[in-house]
């Protein structure tokens, strides 16, 4: 059985800065990508920011240069700082790895609970 598992989020006021952490465990084989992901409410789940085993990543336009993906690939962790937090960054924030286990036969997608970030104005 896999489990994601994040910590850190909270409420900050704008201009502030928070960071996310994830922890993957279980019966894991191997982990290529891994990411966060957004969901406000009334809308979409979007992408936030995804990072390779090698550690190439990918930003949403809207968080370039504010956020900041890493990995510990030992640790099966990533991790997000986000720095210059604006309101409209309020949302659960969740996290995903795309990975192998053990009694899979694909790769799948796997995902956290959910941690909530509020940016107050």
């Amino acid at each position: 059985q896999v489990q994601l598992v994040e910590s850190g989020g909270g409420l900050v006021q704008a201009g502030g800065s928070l960071r996310l952490s994830c922890a993957a465990s279980g019966s894991i084989i191997s982990i290529n990508a891994m990411g966060w992901y957004r969901q406000a409410p009334g809308k979409q789940r979007e992408l936030v920011a995804t990072i390779t085993s090698g550690g190439s990543t990918n930003y949403a336009d809207a968080v370039k240069g504010r956020f900041t993906i890493s990995r510990d690939n030992a640790k099966k962790m990533v991790s997000l700082q986000m720095n210059n937090l604006k309101p409209e960054d309020t949302a659960v924030y969740y996290c995903n790895a795309d990975l192998r286990a053990w009694g899979l036969v694909y790769r799948a997608d796997f995902w956290g609970q959910g941690t909530q970030v509020t940016v107050s104005s």
